[in-house]
């Protein structure tokens, strides 16, 4: 029979590649055929088979026996094969490696050849049982006369010591011994061991420290020098002395090695080993900072990422050093590799300063811009690319266009400049221009985190709070983000930041009356419900506050231009009050009554020419004169105006002692099932419920008789259950039931999403003059102009002063000065609370969560110590708290058909900003 060689199955593989599974099935049967032949040769023949077509992924694991018979011949060529074999196939479950103990003891009591031919073999099956019966044998090796044996034996106890620990007590000795000998490439072998056995457990290696600095100090071998410079990376934490020692030769290395790859492990042990500190250090530092910086510069890729991964590990003890390169750091972001991006992004955040990061954040924002050549070329341009080639432009895929980088690149300048609480920061004016630059240029979706930023940075910083409001004017003004609102990208969310920001700090606009058509314009219906809430709310204040200072220089020739902004008022809300937005419609609903309560205050204003008073502010407050201006004016602004917003502690809420007798995990009203567990344990109530149950069944069971008490309508699948009236009731019982209903009616009363029929009262006789005038809050401010409210969309000189974004805003500030900006970065705090240390460390401003839109525009309750408290005059001082005044909408007569609105409590909370009292 003609026998196939390796090679006749090679040339077959390749002729046979439309049918290879065909072929290998023909050839795997040829091979199970010869290999169980008694010829050596030909079984050998087919083990190099075999070999072959397991590295192409087929099992060889069934002729492990038939390997281990090839092992055993005494020929060196045919024991080659075999141990190959067993390489390629065998691991810890081969059965057959039980049986090869005593050959392999065998093998390396043999000829130098079959000893070199089973370390190269051991080395590789190696297992926990062979370590322990092959460590004195591979022991003894060690001292071999040959080197190459020796330095086989050295690499085969490396496999020993993993696989047998308990052989490093007997074989630790031998292998430092090996350090002096005689031969390079034995020493070199046992380098490498240690290495690798100093990774685990260095500080057992300390005293080997003295011969591996001779080699360091003699050898020129810089593959060993490499591995041995590794090894004292691992050995100077552990031994400050070494520092010292080792400070003369690194630096040696690194001024005169022409080797990069030593160069970059000089390098990399002096960060580790903590070398780089004191006067010598220092010196050091500079030299190892200037050789990454010409690694960075390479065309070599893999250097300038080796590199700035290095520099990203001095920058903690020697920033000055890195930033001397800054320049050559910021050119690699504009790198096509994105490793090497993303290492130069880690390089520039651990860089970044209060001296250095508006250059850096300028530099990194050029990066988000996309370029302008998308513009489709025109027949000629095409035509002369083809016939002069040009070089290829970026594809749309690079890196710096794509969604992922864009992202992170965004993100990395945001943390940048907000960790510990914006210490990098020094001009906050600037940082809210990179924000909104931000916004425009990103193309991603990091509108939430802006917003964050934003609303953290102007509650803040009070310094920077007339600049954003100014800012976020100009963001209110630009149809940018509500055309892209439904866009991946639009970073629609900072259209939320600029309305709050507008209406929360409103006494710094001019004009805020132009400002309200941008926030109820029809298209901010589109937006997400919360964005649309907040302009809604927003829009109410601006109103307000524009509402308060028109009435302090009132003159009667305003009063047909306020009609006419109110009546546009209630005409641009009406338009949110149908939406199907139940947090839209519900505020749109409850400013709009306030609205109409303000226009029919207005249509009842009769001028008065003289009222004795000078100061109108006196007599709006006066409770006999009435004020030359309608008092309607005042309703809304103080609603939003009691006090401050700041900051809040983050640790705030957790310090609020538990009050005495409070129990939080209890129920505040108990559910009937609870009532009915605590009234069973007298037994009466219980029992009367159980005998009305059995009434009822039998009731149902005679006749479909309706009930006084009425009953519950049947279910599908389950039974009809009827309450029948309890026929004889004591005194107690209905006194008891009266105060049962009494409490509930007063509930129902006090919640405003309850609706009381009031139809049977007699509705109240129309007596506008008796609503009584109420302080609303203390003595206003002087007004700066009057400003009133135009249906035409005009904007100030104000808002013009600088460049219309998108546009990247230079770090230079327009004013002369800027300003001290002071930032809050402990919160407050509530009264009385005892500071204790905190086992978790507050979550970064950049990463907290979306604040809900009560948590931003709601002020904190009126207990908190840092508030400012009502200025009431001396002589209306009161002992005592007086009651609450009932303010009710008087009705028409006629109208009895229509349900009586409920009287609303104004108890309003000090600082509550979202409260709507009708009056």
């Amino acid at each position: 029979m003609w026998e196939r060689t390796l090679q006749d199955l090679i040339r077959g593989l390749r002729a046979n590649k439309n049918d290879e599974s065909k072929f290998i099935g023909q050839a795997m049967d040829e091979i199970k055929h010869e290999i169980k032949s008694k010829d050596m040769e030909l079984k050998a023949g087919a083990v190099m088979k075999l070999t072959y077509l397991d590295m192409l992924g087929y099992d060889m694991s069934w002729a492990s026996f038939h390997i281990v018979e090839v092992m055993s011949s005494p020929k060196i060529h045919i024991k080659s094969v075999g141990y190959l074999g067993a390489v390629q196939s065998f691991n810890e479950d081969t059965d057959v490696l039980m049986l090869t103990t005593n050959l392999l003891k065998k093998d390396l009591s043999s000829t130098p050849a079959d000893v070199a031919v089973t370390l190269n073999g051991v080395s590789s099956i190696m297992t926990p049982d062979l370590a322990r019966d092959l460590s004195p044998e591979l022991v003894g090796m060690l001292n071999h006369s040959r080197a190459h044996i020796r330095k086989r034996a050295v690499a085969a106890m490396y496999r020993v010591f993993q696989k047998y620990p308990d052989a490093l007590r007997h074989g630790i000795g031998r292998l430092q011994e090996k350090l002096e000998d005689s031969d390079p490439g034995v020493v070199c072998a046992t380098v490498n061991v240690l290495c690798e056995l100093a990774r685990i457990n260095p500080q057992d290696y300390l005293p080997l420290a003295p011969q591996l600095f001779h080699l360091l100090t003699t050898s020129s071998n810089n593959w060993m020098l490499i591995k041995i410079v590794k090894l004292f990376g691992s050995l100077s934490p552990h031994e400050p002395r070494l520092v010292k020692k080792l400070q003369p030769p690194i630096t040696d290395l690194i001024s005169t090695t022409s080797a990069i790859s030593l160069l970059y492990e000089c390098v990399h042990t002096c960060i580790i080993g903590n070398m780089l500190q004191g006067i010598t250090g220092d010196s050091l530092a500079r030299t190892c900072v200037s050789k990454l910086a010409a690694f960075i510069e390479d065309q070599d890729q893999n250097l300038k990422y080796i590199a700035l991964l290095a520099m990203v590990k001095i920058v903690p003890t020697h920033p000055y050093l890195v930033a001397e390169h800054q320049d050559t750091i910021l050119s690699s972001v504009d790198d096509e590799d994105i490793s090497i991006r993303m290492r130069a992004l880690d390089l520039l955040s651990a860089l970044v300063n209060r001296d250095n990061i508006q250059s850096i954040v300028q530099q990194l924002l050029s990066h988000l811009v996309k370029p302008e050549s998308s513009a489709v070329p025109s027949a000629v341009q095409s035509l002369s690319q083809h016939i002069v080639p040009s070089a290829p432009a970026k594809s749309p895929g690079a890196p710096s266009q794509s969604t992922a980088y864009r992202l992170v690149l965004s993100q990395r300048i945001m943390t940048m400049c907000s960790q510990n609480t914006y210490d990098n920061v020094s001009d906050f004016e600037w940082y809210l221009s990179v924000l909104v630059d931000l916004a425009y240029v990103s193309n991603v979706d990091i509108g939430t985190q802006i917003r964050d930023q934003l609303v953290d940075v102007v509650g803040r910083v009070k310094a920077a709070r007339s600049y954003a409001v100014k800012l976020m004017v100009k963001v209110l003004s630009d149809d940018t983000f509500l055309l892209h609102a439904g866009e991946q990208g639009g970073c629609s969310e900072v259209l939320w930041a600029a309305a709050w920001i507008c209406g929360e700090y409103c006494s710094e606009l001019s004009a805020p009356d132009e400002l309200i058509p941008y926030l109820l314009q029809p298209e901010i219906a589109s937006l997400r419900p919360d964005i649309t809430a907040v302009c809604i709310q927003s829009a109410t204040k601006l109103f307000g506050y524009w509402a308060s200072e028109a009435a302090k220089q009132w003159t009667d020739s305003f009063l047909e231009d306020l009609k006419k902004a109110v009546d546009i008022m209630i005409e641009q809300m009406g338009q949110f009050a149908s939406s199907n937005q139940i947090e839209v419609q519900e505020r749109a609903a409850n400013v709009l009554q306030l609205l109409i309560f303000i226009k029919r205050d207005v249509a009842m204003y009769k001028p008065k020419h003289e009222n004795g008073f000078s100061d109108p502010s006196a007599a709006a407050f006066d409770p006999v004169i009435e004020p030359s201006f309608p008092k309607s004016l005042y309703l809304i602004q103080p609603l939003f105006s009691s006090h401050e917003l700041n900051p809040v502690a983050p640790i705030a809420q957790a310090s609020v002692p538990v009050p005495d007798g409070l129990d939080l995990d209890a129920w505040i009203v108990p559910s009937m099932q609870d009532r009915v567990a605590e009234e069973g344990d007298d037994g009466d109530v219980t029992e009367r419920k159980i005998k009305r149950n059995k009434k009822g069944k039998e009731k149902e069971s005679g006749s479909r008789m309706k009930v006084k008490g009425g009953k519950k309508k049947q279910k599908e699948g389950g039974y009809q259950e009827e309450l029948a009236p309890q026929e004889e009731e004591t005194a107690e019982e209905k006194a008891e039931r009266a105060r049962l209903k009494a409490e509930r009616l007063e509930r129902m009363r006090d919640d405003p999403y309850y609706i009381m029929d009031d139809r049977s009262q007699k509705p109240p006789v129309e007596d506008v003059d008796s609503i009584p005038v109420v302080r609303l809050d203390g003595p206003l401010p002087q007004p700066k102009g009057i400003i009133f409210l135009s249906t035409h969309m005009k904007m100030t000189d104000t808002l013009a002063e600088e460049p219309r974004l998108p546009g990247l805003r230079s770090s230079a500030s327009m004013r002369s000065a800027p300003p001290l900006f002071v930032v809050e970065k402990e919160g407050e705090m509530p009264a009385g609370v005892v500071m204790t240390p905190q086992p978790s460390t507050p979550v970064p401003s950049s990463r907290r969560q979306t604040p809900n839109l009560f948590d931003v525009t709601m002020t904190p309750p009126p207990s908190l110590p840092s508030f400012q408290s009502y200025e009431v005059p001396d002589d209306e001082l009161r002992t005592s708290t007086p009651e609450p005044i009932k303010v009710v909408r008087a009705k028409k007569k006629g109208t009895g058909t229509a349900k009586k609105k409920r009287a609303v409590k104004p108890e309003m909370k000090a600082g509550d900003q979202d409260t709507v009292v009708t009056h």
